[in-house]
Protein backbone atom coordinates (compact mmCIF):
# COMPACT_ATOMS: atom_id res chain seq x y z
CA UNK A 1 0.00 0.00 0.00
CA UNK A 2 1.26 3.28 -0.93
CA UNK A 3 2.44 5.51 1.85
CA UNK A 4 -0.14 8.44 2.58
CA UNK A 5 1.90 11.95 2.21
CA UNK A 6 0.71 13.35 6.07
CA UNK A 7 -1.55 16.45 5.92
CA UNK A 8 0.27 18.60 8.56
CA UNK A 9 3.36 17.87 4.79
CA UNK A 10 0.53 19.50 2.77
CA UNK A 11 -0.15 22.64 5.28
CA UNK A 12 3.42 23.12 5.39
CA UNK A 13 4.26 23.33 1.89
CA UNK A 14 1.05 25.74 1.30
CA UNK A 15 2.68 27.98 4.02
CA UNK A 16 6.07 28.03 2.38
CA UNK A 17 4.20 28.75 -1.33
CA UNK A 18 2.50 31.62 0.25
CA UNK A 19 4.99 33.32 1.32
CA UNK A 20 6.81 32.94 -2.41
CA UNK A 21 4.23 34.25 -4.34
CA UNK A 22 3.36 37.13 -1.60
CA UNK A 23 6.84 38.30 -1.79
CA UNK A 24 6.56 38.43 -5.61
CA UNK A 25 3.42 40.37 -5.22
CA UNK A 26 4.90 42.53 -3.25
CA UNK A 27 8.24 42.97 -5.13
CA UNK A 28 6.58 43.21 -8.43
CA UNK A 29 3.48 45.40 -7.71
CA UNK A 30 2.99 48.55 -6.33
CA UNK A 31 1.23 49.30 -3.01
CA UNK A 32 -2.26 49.21 -4.22
CA UNK A 33 -1.78 46.96 -6.26
CA UNK A 34 -0.35 44.84 -3.88
CA UNK A 35 -3.11 45.07 -1.09
CA UNK A 36 -5.86 44.49 -4.39
CA UNK A 37 -4.31 41.05 -5.13
CA UNK A 38 -3.96 40.02 -1.90
CA UNK A 39 -7.78 41.26 -1.30
CA UNK A 40 -8.25 38.84 -3.56
CA UNK A 41 -6.39 35.99 -2.45
CA UNK A 42 -7.75 36.34 1.08
CA UNK A 43 -11.05 35.69 -0.36
CA UNK A 44 -10.01 31.61 0.12
CA UNK A 45 -8.41 32.07 3.41
CA UNK A 46 -11.87 34.35 4.85
CA UNK A 47 -14.28 31.40 3.32
CA UNK A 48 -11.98 28.93 5.22
CA UNK A 49 -12.63 30.60 8.45
CA UNK A 50 -16.25 31.46 7.94
CA UNK A 51 -16.52 27.87 7.54
CA UNK A 52 -14.62 26.97 10.40
CA UNK A 53 -17.07 29.31 12.63
CA UNK A 54 -19.56 27.99 10.55
CA UNK A 55 -18.85 24.35 12.05
CA UNK A 56 -17.55 25.37 15.73
CA UNK A 57 -20.94 26.17 17.46
CA UNK A 58 -23.15 23.09 16.56
CA UNK A 59 -19.97 21.20 16.65
CA UNK A 60 -19.26 21.79 20.03
CA UNK A 61 -22.87 21.89 21.36
CA UNK A 62 -23.52 17.88 20.32
CA UNK A 63 -20.37 16.77 21.24
CA UNK A 64 -20.43 18.32 24.70
CA UNK A 65 -24.06 17.37 25.36
CA UNK A 66 -23.39 13.86 23.86
CA UNK A 67 -20.26 13.95 26.25
CA UNK A 68 -21.63 15.02 29.37
CA UNK A 69 -24.91 12.94 29.15
CA UNK A 70 -23.24 10.02 29.25
CA UNK A 71 -21.25 11.13 32.22
CA UNK A 72 -24.57 10.14 34.28
CA UNK A 73 -24.25 12.78 36.47
CA UNK A 74 -23.96 16.63 37.57
CA UNK A 75 -21.33 15.34 40.28
CA UNK A 76 -18.59 13.97 36.97
CA UNK A 77 -19.38 17.13 35.41
CA UNK A 78 -18.33 19.66 38.36
CA UNK A 79 -15.56 17.33 39.07
CA UNK A 80 -14.22 17.53 35.61
CA UNK A 81 -14.70 21.45 35.30
CA UNK A 82 -13.02 21.73 38.91
CA UNK A 83 -9.76 20.18 37.59
CA UNK A 84 -10.22 21.87 34.52
CA UNK A 85 -10.40 25.02 35.66
CA UNK A 86 -7.45 24.14 38.44
CA UNK A 87 -5.22 23.81 35.66
CA UNK A 88 -6.05 26.48 32.99
CA UNK A 89 -5.48 29.28 36.09
CA UNK A 90 -2.26 27.40 36.67
CA UNK A 91 -1.30 27.45 32.91
CA UNK A 92 -2.37 31.04 32.71
CA UNK A 93 -0.90 32.04 36.03
CA UNK A 94 2.81 30.26 34.59
CA UNK A 95 2.22 32.13 31.10
CA UNK A 96 1.68 35.85 32.49
CA UNK A 97 4.75 35.43 34.76
CA UNK A 98 6.67 34.27 32.26
CA UNK A 99 5.82 37.04 29.84
CA UNK A 100 6.51 39.51 32.74
CA UNK A 101 9.99 37.86 33.61
CA UNK A 102 11.22 37.54 29.96
CA UNK A 103 9.83 41.04 29.48
CA UNK A 104 12.09 42.46 32.46
CA UNK A 105 15.16 39.91 31.40
CA UNK A 106 15.22 40.94 27.79
CA UNK A 107 13.52 44.30 27.86
CA UNK A 108 12.92 44.36 23.91
CA UNK A 109 11.24 48.19 24.50
CA UNK A 110 14.39 49.74 25.36
CA UNK A 111 16.29 51.66 22.40
CA UNK A 112 12.82 52.05 20.73
CA UNK A 113 12.57 55.83 22.46
CA UNK A 114 8.47 56.44 21.52
CA UNK A 115 8.06 60.21 21.76
CA UNK A 116 4.59 60.87 24.04
CA UNK A 117 1.65 60.80 21.50
CA UNK A 118 -0.52 63.72 20.77
CA UNK A 119 -3.80 61.33 21.42
CA UNK A 120 -3.88 58.36 23.03
CA UNK A 121 -6.30 56.46 21.55
CA UNK A 122 -6.15 53.55 19.59
CA UNK A 123 -9.65 52.80 18.35
CA UNK A 124 -10.38 49.79 19.97
CA UNK A 125 -13.51 49.63 22.69
CA UNK A 126 -11.69 48.80 25.60
CA UNK A 127 -14.34 48.84 27.78
CA UNK A 128 -14.46 48.45 31.57
CA UNK A 129 -13.86 44.78 32.78
CA UNK A 130 -15.98 44.04 35.77
CA UNK A 131 -17.03 40.68 37.92
CA UNK A 132 -20.72 41.66 36.93
CA UNK A 133 -20.33 41.95 33.56
CA UNK A 134 -18.06 38.94 33.32
CA UNK A 135 -20.94 36.65 34.94
CA UNK A 136 -23.51 38.36 32.78
CA UNK A 137 -21.50 37.18 29.75
CA UNK A 138 -21.20 33.63 31.21
CA UNK A 139 -24.94 33.07 30.95
CA UNK A 140 -26.65 32.92 27.48
CA UNK A 141 -29.93 35.50 27.16
CA UNK A 142 -30.77 33.26 24.47
CA UNK A 143 -29.09 30.45 23.03
CA UNK A 144 -29.73 30.98 19.18
CA UNK A 145 -27.76 34.73 19.66
CA UNK A 146 -25.10 33.01 21.19
CA UNK A 147 -25.09 29.98 18.59
CA UNK A 148 -25.06 32.75 15.78
CA UNK A 149 -22.08 34.82 17.34
CA UNK A 150 -20.04 32.09 18.03
CA UNK A 151 -20.17 32.85 22.50
CA UNK A 152 -18.45 29.54 23.06
CA UNK A 153 -18.45 30.03 27.08
CA UNK A 154 -22.36 30.81 26.48
CA UNK A 155 -22.60 27.63 24.50
CA UNK A 156 -20.73 25.75 26.78
CA UNK A 157 -22.95 26.89 29.77
CA UNK A 158 -26.30 25.76 28.10
CA UNK A 159 -24.38 22.80 26.81
CA UNK A 160 -23.95 21.32 30.38
CA UNK A 161 -27.81 22.57 31.33
CA UNK A 162 -28.95 20.33 28.82
CA UNK A 163 -26.70 17.33 29.06
CA UNK A 164 -27.16 16.83 32.52
CA UNK A 165 -31.09 17.66 32.12
CA UNK A 166 -30.72 14.50 29.29
CA UNK A 167 -29.21 12.43 31.60
CA UNK A 168 -31.57 12.99 34.57
CA UNK A 169 -34.27 12.28 32.02
CA UNK A 170 -32.82 8.37 31.83
CA UNK A 171 -34.81 6.37 29.35
CA UNK A 172 -37.33 9.28 28.37
CA UNK A 173 -34.21 11.09 27.20
CA UNK A 174 -32.05 8.55 24.91
CA UNK A 175 -34.14 9.15 21.98
CA UNK A 176 -33.27 12.88 21.81
CA UNK A 177 -29.64 11.62 23.11
CA UNK A 178 -29.27 9.61 20.30
CA UNK A 179 -30.44 12.30 17.42
CA UNK A 180 -28.14 14.78 19.37
CA UNK A 181 -25.23 12.29 18.73
CA UNK A 182 -26.15 11.76 15.04
CA UNK A 183 -25.76 15.36 15.12
CA UNK A 184 -21.95 15.04 16.27
CA UNK A 185 -21.10 12.68 13.78
CA UNK A 186 -22.96 14.74 10.77
CA UNK A 187 -20.87 18.10 12.22
CA UNK A 188 -17.46 15.61 12.72
CA UNK A 189 -18.59 14.65 8.55
CA UNK A 190 -18.66 18.12 7.49
CA UNK A 191 -15.53 19.17 9.57
CA UNK A 192 -13.59 16.76 7.78
CA UNK A 193 -14.78 18.19 4.56
CA UNK A 194 -14.01 21.73 5.48
CA UNK A 195 -10.37 20.79 6.36
CA UNK A 196 -9.66 19.39 3.18
CA UNK A 197 -9.81 22.77 1.88
CA UNK A 198 -7.02 24.08 4.56
CA UNK A 199 -3.76 23.92 2.94
CA UNK A 200 -5.63 26.55 0.13
CA UNK A 201 -6.50 28.47 3.05
CA UNK A 202 -2.99 28.39 4.23
CA UNK A 203 -1.93 29.61 1.11
CA UNK A 204 -4.00 32.31 0.58
CA UNK A 205 -3.50 33.40 3.94
CA UNK A 206 0.25 33.55 4.08
CA UNK A 207 0.38 34.76 0.07
CA UNK A 208 -1.81 37.81 1.26
CA UNK A 209 0.40 38.93 4.77
CA UNK A 210 3.36 38.77 3.24
CA UNK A 211 2.27 40.67 -0.24
CA UNK A 212 1.09 43.57 1.53
CA UNK A 213 3.57 43.79 4.64
CA UNK A 214 6.69 41.79 2.67
CA UNK A 215 9.31 40.16 4.15
CA UNK A 216 11.03 44.06 5.66
CA UNK A 217 8.28 44.18 8.22
CA UNK A 218 9.61 41.20 9.95
CA UNK A 219 13.13 42.88 9.36
CA UNK A 220 12.09 45.76 11.20
CA UNK A 221 10.13 44.44 14.69
CA UNK A 222 13.05 41.43 14.55
CA UNK A 223 14.44 42.33 18.06
CA UNK A 224 10.70 42.10 19.91
CA UNK A 225 9.80 38.89 17.45
CA UNK A 226 12.59 37.43 18.26
CA UNK A 227 12.00 38.01 22.07
CA UNK A 228 8.36 37.13 21.78
CA UNK A 229 9.31 33.70 19.84
CA UNK A 230 12.04 32.90 22.28
CA UNK A 231 9.30 33.41 25.19
CA UNK A 232 7.09 30.91 23.50
CA UNK A 233 9.63 28.34 23.26
CA UNK A 234 10.30 28.42 26.65
CA UNK A 235 6.62 28.39 27.87
CA UNK A 236 6.34 25.04 25.59
CA UNK A 237 8.77 23.59 27.40
CA UNK A 238 6.91 24.18 30.59
CA UNK A 239 3.74 23.24 29.20
CA UNK A 240 5.70 19.92 27.74
CA UNK A 241 7.40 19.46 31.41
CA UNK A 242 4.27 19.88 32.99
CA UNK A 243 2.45 17.18 31.25
CA UNK A 244 5.39 14.61 31.12
CA UNK A 245 4.67 14.76 34.84
CA UNK A 246 1.55 13.26 34.19
CA UNK A 247 1.64 11.18 30.99
CA UNK A 248 5.21 10.35 30.76
CA UNK A 249 6.78 9.33 27.89
CA UNK A 250 3.42 10.07 25.98
CA UNK A 251 3.39 13.22 25.73
CA UNK A 252 5.58 13.30 23.09
CA UNK A 253 3.02 11.16 20.64
CA UNK A 254 0.63 13.63 21.66
CA UNK A 255 2.80 16.41 20.28
CA UNK A 256 3.58 14.41 17.22
CA UNK A 257 -0.31 14.13 16.67
CA UNK A 258 -0.99 17.90 16.87
CA UNK A 259 1.06 19.13 14.53
CA UNK A 260 -1.43 19.46 11.73
CA UNK A 261 -3.38 21.40 13.86
CA UNK A 262 -0.64 23.20 15.41
CA UNK A 263 0.81 23.93 11.76
CA UNK A 264 -3.03 25.16 10.88
CA UNK A 265 -3.24 27.60 14.27
CA UNK A 266 -0.15 29.42 12.88
CA UNK A 267 -0.51 29.49 9.64
CA UNK A 268 -3.95 30.85 9.53
CA UNK A 269 -3.44 32.48 12.84
CA UNK A 270 -6.78 31.35 14.67
CA UNK A 271 -7.29 28.94 17.03
CA UNK A 272 -10.56 28.10 16.16
CA UNK A 273 -9.33 26.71 12.94
CA UNK A 274 -7.10 24.35 14.95
CA UNK A 275 -10.25 23.04 17.22
CA UNK A 276 -11.60 19.81 14.70
CA UNK A 277 -8.04 18.66 14.25
CA UNK A 278 -7.21 18.66 17.83
CA UNK A 279 -10.27 16.69 18.68
CA UNK A 280 -9.61 14.28 16.01
CA UNK A 281 -5.78 14.31 17.53
CA UNK A 282 -6.76 13.64 21.05
CA UNK A 283 -9.54 11.00 19.81
CA UNK A 284 -6.23 8.92 18.53
CA UNK A 285 -4.15 9.69 21.65
CA UNK A 286 -6.42 7.81 23.55
CA UNK A 287 -8.74 10.48 25.46
CA UNK A 288 -12.43 9.74 25.51
CA UNK A 289 -14.35 12.07 23.72
CA UNK A 290 -16.88 12.95 26.60
CA UNK A 291 -13.54 14.57 28.46
CA UNK A 292 -12.05 16.34 25.37
CA UNK A 293 -15.83 17.43 24.39
CA UNK A 294 -15.71 19.12 27.43
CA UNK A 295 -12.40 20.74 28.40
CA UNK A 296 -11.48 21.85 25.02
CA UNK A 297 -14.30 24.62 24.47
CA UNK A 298 -13.63 25.57 28.16
CA UNK A 299 -9.90 25.68 27.37
CA UNK A 300 -10.72 28.32 23.99
CA UNK A 301 -12.04 30.54 27.33
CA UNK A 302 -9.69 29.83 30.02
CA UNK A 303 -7.02 28.20 28.66
CA UNK A 304 -5.38 30.64 26.07
CA UNK A 305 -1.97 30.26 27.39
CA UNK A 306 -0.01 31.91 24.26
CA UNK A 307 -3.00 34.99 24.65
CA UNK A 308 -1.89 35.42 28.65
CA UNK A 309 2.10 35.58 27.34
CA UNK A 310 1.65 38.05 24.69
CA UNK A 311 -0.74 40.34 27.37
CA UNK A 312 1.90 40.71 29.87
CA UNK A 313 5.12 40.52 27.34
CA UNK A 314 3.17 43.40 24.93
CA UNK A 315 2.42 45.50 27.43
CA UNK A 316 5.70 45.90 29.50
CA UNK A 317 7.02 46.69 25.81
CA UNK A 318 5.32 49.36 25.22
CA UNK A 319 5.83 50.79 28.99
CA UNK A 320 9.75 50.25 28.18
CA UNK A 321 9.28 51.92 24.36
CA UNK A 322 7.87 55.11 26.26
CA UNK A 323 10.77 55.15 28.96
CA UNK A 324 8.24 53.92 31.78
CA UNK A 325 9.82 52.18 34.81
CA UNK A 326 7.16 50.34 36.36
CA UNK A 327 7.29 48.85 39.94
CA UNK A 328 7.65 44.90 40.53
CA UNK A 329 4.27 45.85 42.87
CA UNK A 330 2.52 47.86 39.81
CA UNK A 331 3.43 44.84 37.26
CA UNK A 332 1.98 41.85 39.93
CA UNK A 333 -1.19 43.97 40.02
CA UNK A 334 -0.68 44.62 36.41
CA UNK A 335 -0.47 40.21 36.17
CA UNK A 336 -3.47 40.13 38.19
CA UNK A 337 -5.55 42.34 36.37
CA UNK A 338 -4.89 40.22 33.27
CA UNK A 339 -5.46 36.88 34.85
CA UNK A 340 -9.27 38.45 35.23
CA UNK A 341 -9.83 40.58 32.34
CA UNK A 342 -8.76 38.06 30.04
CA UNK A 343 -11.27 35.25 30.81
CA UNK A 344 -14.44 37.59 30.18
CA UNK A 345 -13.67 38.30 26.58
CA UNK A 346 -13.90 34.59 24.57
CA UNK A 347 -14.94 35.09 21.17
CA UNK A 348 -13.87 38.84 20.48
CA UNK A 349 -12.22 39.50 17.65
CA UNK A 350 -7.89 40.68 18.41
CA UNK A 351 -8.78 39.81 21.79
CA UNK A 352 -5.20 40.34 23.41
CA UNK A 353 -5.22 43.92 21.85
CA UNK A 354 -8.22 45.07 23.14
CA UNK A 355 -7.11 43.68 26.30
CA UNK A 356 -3.76 45.10 26.32
CA UNK A 357 -5.29 48.39 25.57
CA UNK A 358 -7.96 48.06 28.63
CA UNK A 359 -4.76 47.37 30.96
CA UNK A 360 -2.52 49.84 29.05
CA UNK A 361 -4.98 52.61 30.23
CA UNK A 362 -6.18 51.44 33.49
CA UNK A 363 -1.71 51.70 34.34
CA UNK A 364 -1.52 55.07 32.51
CA UNK A 365 0.26 53.83 29.74
CA UNK A 366 -0.28 55.85 26.63
CA UNK A 367 -2.64 53.24 24.71
CA UNK A 368 -1.02 54.83 21.06
CA UNK A 369 1.67 52.25 22.05
CA UNK A 370 -0.01 49.63 20.49
CA UNK A 371 0.06 51.32 17.18
CA UNK A 372 3.76 50.06 17.21
CA UNK A 373 3.27 46.44 17.33
CA UNK A 374 -0.35 46.55 15.58
CA UNK A 375 1.29 46.12 12.00
CA UNK A 376 3.26 43.13 13.04
CA UNK A 377 0.37 41.75 14.67
CA UNK A 378 -0.71 38.81 12.96
CA UNK A 379 2.52 37.49 12.69
CA UNK A 380 2.38 37.35 16.68
CA UNK A 381 -1.30 36.55 16.24
CA UNK A 382 0.16 32.65 14.90
CA UNK A 383 2.63 32.17 17.56
CA UNK A 384 0.05 33.19 20.27
CA UNK A 385 -3.17 30.56 18.28
CA UNK A 386 -0.35 27.71 17.91
CA UNK A 387 0.80 27.51 21.73
CA UNK A 388 -3.11 27.97 22.57
CA UNK A 389 -3.54 24.93 20.61
CA UNK A 390 -0.55 23.22 22.48
CA UNK A 391 -1.69 24.10 25.65
CA UNK A 392 -5.37 23.17 25.18
CA UNK A 393 -4.16 19.53 23.86
CA UNK A 394 -2.38 18.89 26.95
CA UNK A 395 -4.64 20.43 28.96
CA UNK A 396 -7.42 18.15 28.23
CA UNK A 397 -5.12 14.68 27.46
CA UNK A 398 -3.79 15.35 31.61
CA UNK A 399 -7.45 15.94 33.13
CA UNK A 400 -8.30 12.67 30.98
CA UNK A 401 -5.66 10.88 32.63
CA UNK A 402 -7.38 12.39 36.01
CA UNK A 403 -10.06 11.48 35.52
CA UNK A 404 -9.31 7.52 33.81
CA UNK A 405 -10.66 8.93 30.46
CA UNK A 406 -7.57 7.95 29.00
CA UNK A 407 -6.72 4.57 27.04
CA UNK A 408 -3.98 2.63 27.97
CA UNK A 409 -1.13 2.94 25.29
CA UNK A 410 -2.26 -0.32 23.57
CA UNK A 411 -5.76 0.73 23.61
CA UNK A 412 -4.61 4.27 22.02
CA UNK A 413 -2.77 2.30 19.55
CA UNK A 414 -5.91 -0.07 18.56
CA UNK A 415 -8.29 3.71 18.44
CA UNK A 416 -5.75 4.94 16.37
CA UNK A 417 -5.38 2.16 13.66
CA UNK A 418 -9.24 2.05 13.52
CA UNK A 419 -9.28 6.01 13.11
CA UNK A 420 -6.98 5.19 10.47
CA UNK A 421 -8.82 2.24 8.47
CA UNK A 422 -11.67 4.57 8.41
CA UNK A 423 -9.94 7.14 7.06
CA UNK A 424 -8.71 5.44 4.65
CA UNK A 425 -12.02 3.48 3.77
CA UNK A 426 -13.41 7.25 3.28
CA UNK A 427 -10.63 7.68 1.00
CA UNK A 428 -10.86 5.42 -1.60
CA UNK A 429 -14.59 4.57 -0.96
Amino acid sequence: MKKRIPPAAYIFIAMLLGILVGYLIFSHYDKAQAKELAGYISIASDIFLRLIKMVIAPLVFSTLVVGIAHMGDAKSVGRIFGKSLGWFFAASLVSLALGMVMANLLKPGMGVALPPPDAAGVGLATGKFTVKEFFNHLVPKSVAEAMAQNEILQIVVFSMFFGIALAALGERGKNLLAVVDDLSHAMLKITGYVMKFAPVAVFAAMAATVAVNGLEILVSFAVFMRDFYFSLVLLWLILIAAGFVFLKKRIFHLLALIKEAFLLAFATASSEAAYPKLLDALDRFGVKRKISSFVMPMGYSFNLDGSMIYCTFATLFIAQAYGMELSLTTQITMMAVLMLTSKGIAGVPRASLVVIAATLHQFNIPEAGLLVILGIDTFLDMGRSATNAVGNSIASAVVAKWEGGLLSEEEARAAEQAIENEAELRLHG
